[in-house]
């Protein structure tokens, strides 16, 4: 990575780049990490030249598929506060927090290597993730919906280890029961 500061990408590159990350993360989701990055450019609609352009390297698209899932999952904090009830919003951040866990899984043997040979793709996630953690229990807070003697690195650590124990496709129904056993446990009055 250098330091120099990114040109704004064109409105038609940021779509390929957009289209390529989204369809990496399904194909790394459901083939592996040794999925043909031709497949991945097929999936997205481009050519092998417009994957390559963007993403040299399958680690450089390894890292950018884990940082953008990490965005959009963080971005999606203040989107749902403005459109649901506070426990609301914290309930359908924690399922896209499963989502999350299911794609990185996808790719942490490759994340693992990217960073064994000094790279950072976690970067700031574990900050960032806290943070988005931490507005929607400030909110729940606020609205008086949920207990005020829980910290968000207990709701980071609950959902770490659910994770951990039911992440992939084949456990998510597992995942939701334990994901609302651990929200109702944080309610007022229960």
């Amino acid at each position: 990575m250098t330091d120099e500061p990114l040109r704004p990408l064109r409105a038609d590159a940021r779509r390929n780049r957009e289209k390529i990350l989204a369809a990496a993360v399904r194909v790394f989701t459901t083939e592996g990490l040794d999925a043909h990055l031709e497949r991945i450019a097929k999936e997205a609609g481009v050519g092998s030249a417009t994957l390559y352009r963007n993403f040299p390297t399958r680690e450089a698209l390894v890292e950018a598929v884990y940082r953008n899932e990490v965005a959009q999952l963080c971005d999606a904090a203040p989107a749902l506060l403005a459109q649901q009830q506070p426990m609301e919003a914290l309930r359908a951040w924690t399922r896209l927090f499963l989502d999350y866990v299911t794609a990185k899984y996808g790719m942490i043997d490759a994340l693992r290597a990217i960073a064994a040979t000094g790279g950072n793709p976690y970067g700031h996630s574990r900050e960032m993730i806290r943070d988005a953690i931490t507005s929607l229990m400030d909110a729940c807070k606020a609205a008086g919906v949920i207990r005020t003697d829980v910290r968000p690195t207990d709701i980071s650590a609950a959902l770490e280890g659910i994770a951990l124990t039911s992440a992939g496709a084949e456990h998510r129904e597992q995942a939701e029961r334990l994901l609302d056993l651990t929200l109702d446990g944080l309610t007022v009055g229960r």
